[in-house]
């Protein structure tokens, strides 16, 4: 199967990270962050996390720094919304996204997935949706306890170095997690070897996406 890219060594790809929680877009879409600095893309990231309070939102801060430390360009925008009360905090969430739009102008935006079970995720894809009408717009999945992860139909190769990097980063920055069931080296590397194999990477890893609508020139 011919690769699609969307920036080579040396170009420049603007990407707007959005996430619920503080660690959701680590979890969903670190790999591929990652990979893209690898490969030496000039990276123009804004990282948006919806609810990060307290010790949540120095955990978010620091692990968003260390993903990004090679990046060309780091934003990271931390707000401040009651987790697991989203649906109900919409009205104050869409005049969010809706300022967010005028603080940033991605390539590309990495978001949640539409069908994802939980609440505040589905309420993001929504206004993702909702608030960026021209853009590239990849939905991740984030592994749970429902069994959500469904049928992706877009994969972003990760080389096994890359993807150590992710769960060490995730295991450093994030230890309001690691009593979690869910939250394991081995559930995170798992999901990514399975989707790996579904697309034949390289290295036998990969994350993958949703996408709803793509144009391809």
């Amino acid at each position: 199967m011919r690769p699609l890219g969307l920036a080579g060594s040396g170009e420049r790809l603007a990407v707007l990270c959005i996430g619920a929680h503080a660690d959701d877009i680590e979890i969903g879409a670190g790999a591929t962050v990652l990979g893209w600095i690898e490969r030496g893309v000039r990276l123009d990231v804004h990282w948006a996390v919806l609810s990060a309070i307290g010790p949540r939102a120095e955990e978010a801060r620091a692990s968003a720094t260390g993903f990004l430390a090679k990046a060309a360009r780091a934003v990271i925008d931390l707000a401040t919304f009651k987790d697991g009360f989203f649906p109900h905090q919409g009205s104050d969430i869409k005049i969010w996204f809706e300022a967010l739009k005028r603080r940033t102008s991605p390539d590309v935006i990495l978001c949640h997935w539409r069908d994802d079970a939980h609440q505040d995720h589905r309420q993001v894809s929504e206004l993702t949706w909702n608030t960026f009408r021209d853009h590239v717009i990849l939905e991740y999945e984030v592994p749970k306890w429902d069994g959500d992860t469904g049928q992706p139909n877009v994969y972003f190769p990760a080389s096994r170095t890359v993807m150590e990097r992710k769960t060490k980063l995730l295991n450093d920055h994030f230890g309001s997690q690691r009593s979690k069931d869910w939250f394991d080296r081995e559930i995170f590397m798992g999901l990514a070897r399975l989707r790996g194999m579904e697309c034949r990477a390289a290295d036998g890893f990969a994350e993958a996406f949703h996408a709803r609508k793509l144009t391809v020139q």
